[in-house]
């Protein structure tokens, strides 16, 4: 959980919770010197900053912090997952709709990598989801060129190295072949650069084509390629209210007045007091009979019944005595 808005914190830290940017991402525009505090230009991102602070980027200061977002997105292939290429390539960010706020990736997708990317408004929340600590598992489905076996993917249990780094436990299935290509799923938690693709070439496996389906409580499930749908508020406070602080969502409508019959009507009743005239009116029945004028002699009665004559056959004595026949 996140500390309140009024206590101290990395500028780096806060500039990614406003959605600036990635803290990474931060840390370098405020080494670039686009980044000032209280009038004063930052040179490095070790400086902490309250809530009273006076923060401006580019010139321009820093938006209230907006309540955590989240998109489900189905990236296609050929679409870089950044915000600026190099080599003058598509990408993610390009192609959004223009309704939508500035966003962020949570973790990356390959160039010909697809399926679910989620996005995100919040960069502390694209950080905690994207830590290994977290044990959000990230679910694939591979194709690969090659042959294979469910013992020899089992061994990727055991992890492999990456970068001179130990991977954790890579959970593989073999799920089908297909001529030349066999269909793998693959789990693993922490997702470092194209860790999926470097474990299936150990088994002399050749991904050809790579889809994430899952990422930690969120699926692609029915999401068609290139969809965009947002996640509901009380979903990302259920499922990830644990790692940032989600404020419960704000009623768009006024509160609305008990119904009758209701146990909160009835104390409202009583909190009426004698002579308010605030409460409602209650029609006062003898009075109104008073100012009637009399009924006329010879005219039929009109009204309810005397309550005598609204006795039941049932209630009268000897009413269900049989009557006798006559010979």
């Amino acid at each position: 959980m996140v500390k309140p808005e009024d206590s101290s914190e990395r500028i780096a830290k806060r500039l990614a919770r406003a959605g600036v940017a990635s803290r990474r991402e931060a840390e370098r525009m405020i080494e670039a010197g686009r980044v000032s505090v209280n009038g004063k230009r930052l040179t490095t991102p070790a400086f902490t900053v309250t809530a009273k602070d006076r923060i401006e980027v580019d010139d321009q200061p820093l938006a209230p912090k907006e309540p955590a977002r989240l998109w489900r997105y189905h990236k296609p292939p050929g679409l870089v997952t950044s915000h600026k290429d190099e080599r003058g390539r598509k990408t993610v960010f390009d192609v959004l709709p223009e309704e939508m706020p500035r966003v962020i990736s949570v973790g990356r997708l390959d160039l010909t990598s697809e399926g679910l990317l989620l996005l995100t408004n919040d960069g502390e929340l694209a950080r905690q989801l994207e830590l290994p600590s977290t044990g959000f598992s990230r679910r694939y489905r591979a194709r690969a060129y090659g042959k294979t076996t469910q013992e020899k993917l089992d061994t990727l249990m055991a992890g492999i190295e990456i970068d001179g780094h130990k991977t954790g436990p890579i959970e593989a299935t073999l799920e089908s072949e297909r001529g030349d290509n066999v269909w793998v799923q693959v789990v693993i938690r922490e997702g470092k650069n194209r860790e999926v693709r470097r474990a299936l070439e150990t088994l002399d496996l050749r991904v050809n084509r790579l889809i994430r389906t899952s990422y930690g409580p969120f699926q692609l499930l029915t999401l068609q390629r290139g969809a965009v749908e947002e996640v509901k508020r009380k979903t990302i406070r259920d499922q990830l209210g644990h790692l940032i602080e989600i404020p419960l969502e704000q009623d768009r409508h006024k509160r609305r007045p008990p119904k009758r019959g209701t146990h909160a009507s009835a104390k409202a009743r009583k909190d009426v007091k004698p002579g308010d005239n605030k409460g409602p009116k209650v029609k006062d029945t003898a009075a109104q009979n008073a100012k009637r004028p009399p009924p006329k002699k010879g005219a039929a009665r009109q009204g309810k019944p005397h309550p005598s004559s609204n006795r039941s056959s049932s209630n009268r004595p000897n009413a269900n005595r049989p009557k006798p026949t006559r010979r």
